[in-house]
C-alpha cells in the first residue's frame, strides 16, 4: 500500500493518530483545568509508566488541553545535568510573558518579573531576556536562599498573574525521575504552597514507575499532594482501536486474525504497536486490507527498527559489566526479579553487583519496584538483550 498515506506514526513523544485508552487521564486533567476555573483546588499530577507508553504524549494532550482554556503552557524534559533552579527561572520568564500579552505588561507582570528577577540574583542566574533587565527585586521574596521557599515564591506569582487573567499555569516535567533528591524535594515543598494558597498554577510530571516512592523519599506527604496515574499498555480492545481506527481513516481494513498476531506480539504497548502498524502497512499488498501473510515480513522489519533505534539508543550507554548485568536479568525472564537472584545468575553476591544494579538505574533503563527487587524499565528489552548478548 502505498506508505506515502501510511497513518501510523512511531516516535518518541510522537501523538498516535488516534489517542486510545487514556480517557480516564485526559478526563481527570479536563476536570482538574475546570474546577480552577470556577475556584475549586484540584491536586497536581504524576503519571508513571514503562519507556515507550505514551507518557510524553499524555504532557503534551494536556498541554493542548490547557491551551483550549486559556492556560498558558510551558514543558521541559529533565537531564542528569540539568540546571534546576535556572530551568524553572526559564520557565517562569516565558509564563509571565506569555500571561502579560497583550495587556499593559508595565502594569501587570512589574511584580512576578520582580519577584523572577529576585530569584535569578539569588541563584546567579542570567537574566535571560533584557525585559527583566532595569526591574528591580522585590526584597523579601524568591531571595531566601532555600530553594523550595524560593519556588513556592516564584510559582505563586506566576498562579496570582494568571488569576488575574481568569486562567491559569501548567508546567510539564518529562523524565521527573532524574531530578536529584533535594530538587524534587524542593519541588515538592514550593508545590505543596501553592496547594494550600488554593492558586491555579499545576505541575504534571512524567517519570519511571519508581516515581512515587522518591517522590515519598523526598517528602512524606507527596502522595497526599500528587495524583500518580500509573500509564500502562492498551487492554485488548484499546490495542486493537490503536491500529484498526488510523486505517479506517484511509479505507483500509485489519483482518481478524492478523490484528491479533499483532496485539500478541507487542502486548500492546503504543510504541510497539505504532511501529509494527507502520511496517505491516508498508508490506501489504493491500489494496485495502492488512491480512495474516503480512505480519511475518512487517515483525521482521519491526525488530530490526525497534532494535536499531528504540533498544540500541539506551545500550548504548551501557558499559561491558552493566550489559552482563542485564543479560543475567534477561535470562531470568521479563521480570521483576529479586537482586539476589540476578546476582546469583552471575556467580556473584548481591553487594559485589550493586554498583552495576546502582548504575542501570540511573541510567534509566532499570527500576526497583519495592526493596531487593529490580526490573526493566523497556518493555521487552530482556528480549532483545537475549537476541544480542546472549
Amino acid at each position: 500500500m502505498d506508505p506515502v498515506r501510511n497513518p501510523y506514526s512511531p516516535g518518541a513523544g510522537s501523538r498516535p493518530p488516534d489517542l486510545v485508552g487514556r480517557d480516564d487521564e485526559i478526563r481527570s486533567f479536563n476536570i482538574a483545568v475546570q474546577r480552577f476555573a470556577i475556584g475549586r483546588p484540584e491536586r497536581s499530577m504524576m503519571l508513571t509508566g514503562l519507556r515507550g507508553v505514551g507518557k510524553t504524549v499524555l504532557l503534551g494532550e494536556f498541554g493542548r488541553i490547557g491551551k483550549e482554556h486559556g492556560w498558558v503552557h510551558q514543558q521541559i524534559e529533565v537531564t542528569e545535568d540539568l540546571d534546576f533552579p535556572k530551568a524553572m527561572a526559564d520557565l517562569s520568564r516565558q509564563a509571565i510573558l506569555r500571561l502579560s500579552a497583550g495587556q499593559r505588561m508595565v502594569d501587570l507582570a512589574r511584580r512576578p518579573l520582580q519577584v523572577l528577577r529576585s530569584f535569578q540574583m539569588r541563584w546567579h542566574l542570567p537574566e535571560g531576556s533584557e525585559i527583566v533587565l532595569g526591574v528591580e527585586p522585590e526584597a523579601g521574596f524568591a531571595d531566601s536562599g532555600q530553594l523550595e521557599y524560593d519556588l513556592a515564591d516564584l510559582f505563586l506569582e506566576i498562579g496570582e498573574l494568571a488569576r488575574s487573567r481568569k486562567v491559569g499555569a501548567l508546567f510539564t516535567i518529562d523524565e521527573i525521575q532524574y531530578l536529584s533528591r533535594d530538587h524534587l524535594m524542593a519541588l515538592i515543598i514550593g508545590l505543596h504552597r501553592v496547594s494550600q494558597e488554593q492558586s491555579p498554577f499545576v505541575v504534571v510530571g512524567a517519570g519511571l514507575p519508581s516515581l512515587p516512592a522518591l517522590a515519598g523519599e523526598a517528602r512524606s506527604y507527596a502522595e497526599r499532594l500528587f495524583v500518580f496515574r500509573n500509564i500502562n499498555s492498551l487492554a485488548g480492545a484499546d490495542a486493537e482501536a490503536a491500529l484498526v481506527r488510523p486505517a479506517d481513516s484511509e479505507g483500509v481494513r485489519w483482518r481478524p486474525e492478523a490484528l491479533t498476531e499483532v496485539v500478541r506480539m507487542t502486548a500492546g504497548y503504543p510504541y510497539f504497536l505504532q511501529e509494527f502498524g507502520k511496517q505491516a502497512w508498508n508490506v501489504a499488498t493491500g489494496p485495502d486490507e492488512i491480512v495474516l501473510a503480512d505480519i511475518a515480513p512487517a515483525k521482521h522489519l519491526a525488530t530490526e527498527e525497534l532494535d536499531t533505534g528504540f533498544f540500541r539508543v539506551r545500550m548504548d550507554r551501557t558499559t561491558d559489566a552493566e550489559r552482563a548485568y542485564l543479560l543475567a536479568m534477561a535470562s531470568l525472564g521479563s521480570g521483576p526479579h529479586a537482586s539476589g537472584d540476578v546476582a546469583g545468575e552471575m556467580g556473584r553476591t548481591t553487594p559485589q553487583v550493586g554498583q552495576l544494579r546502582d548504575a542501570l538505574i540511573k541510567k534509566g533503563l532499570c527500576y526497583a519496584p519495592r526493596h531487593g527487587v529490580i526490573a526493566f524499565t523497556v518493555p521487552m528489552l530482556d528480549q532483545f538483550v537475549l537476541r544480542h548478548f546472549g
